[in-house]
């Protein structure tokens, strides 16, 4: 995997105050990128943002305050962006949880369905028109090898019957249709959009999801940095530049779940993210 020097590139992170985040942040800041990461914790961000400057020697490293379970926040902070950067090259929507028990977001909403779909859905939306200024530029979209299974649109919510793993397969199944269907819109603009799936790391993910699940974690999961290395690839490499709608693991591009294909799903599943986030105006 080639990686090019990142000097003058801008890039936005969320989740990178741990984990695969961190060392997504940590792995392109070497590379001489700006690097622009969200934290719900004003402290904790403003610490890691002092550790990744201390561990690059970038100073061109700096955190915005964001609560990815609030629409009014991912609004403030993407505007935050937009009011100190000119420019976005690239976009790594990594943040994502995995609930044990049902809980609500600032809005309203499902939590998992709100923070791992909902929020990049949102701002990759208000970041589009600042990337398309910047193209070349990539959006990057973890998701996970997990997300097999389909959208349950008659309870998209899961309010019947709560299940933290489905929850989690349907928000990273949304993530992958919301990229090919977006990389479809943005043929042409000089914009693209992958997904990648960095398989089971060692990271805070599992923090909520039951006590098993956090033994799996840390029995099987693999290091933070190893799963870093393929979102660094993409953010990096001129290999990549023209590819887009793919989905990506370690070992190059994959075939993702036959349902993460449909593109009428996709359609459905876009109209019905644009209800939930009120949008006036998508920048297509």
């Amino acid at each position: 995997m080639k990686e090019n020097s990142l000097k003058n590139k801008i890039i936005f992170i969320t989740g990178a105050t741990s984990g695969i985040g961190k060392e997504t942040a940590l792995g392109l800041a070497k590379l001489g990128a700006t690097i622009v990461f969200t934290a719900r914790d004003n402290s904790r961000g403003k610490k890691i943002k002092n550790e990744l400057i201390e561990a690059t020697s970038n100073k061109n490293i700096d955190m915005i305050f964001c609560d990815l379970a609030s629409f009014e926040s991912i609004r403030k902070a993407c505007k935050e962006f937009k009011s100190n950067y000119d420019s976005l090259h690239v976009l790594i929507n990594n943040a994502g949880i995995w609930d044990f028990k049902r809980r609500i977001s600032k809005d309203g909403i499902e939590n998992t369905f709100a923070t791992n779909y909902l929020a990049p859905f949102l701002i990759t939306n208000l970041f589009l028109d600042i990337l398309k200024k910047s193209k070349p530029s990539r959006i990057i979209n973890v998701t996970s090898g997990m997300h097999y299974g389909t959208i349950n649109f008659k309870d998209i919510e899961f309010k019947k019957k709560f299940s933290g793993a489905k929850a989690y397969r349907q928000s990273k199944l949304g993530l992958i249709l919301f990229s090919r269907f977006l990389a479809n819109k943005l043929k042409e603009t000089g914009v693209t959009v992958n997904c990648v799936q960095p398989g089971m790391n060692k990271t805070n993910l599992g923090r909520d999801a039951g006590g098993f699940s956090r033994f799996i974690f840390k029995l099987i999961g693999k290091d933070p940095e190893i799963g870093a290395k393929i979102s660094i690839y993409l953010a990096s490499s001129p290999e990549v530049e023209n590819i887009t709608g793919e989905y990506f693991t370690n070992k190059g591009i994959k075939k993702s779940s036959k349902e993460s294909y449909n593109m009428d799903l996709a359609k459905r599943l876009w109209d019905i993210s644009n209800k939930y986030v009120k949008l006036k105006l998508l920048f297509l």
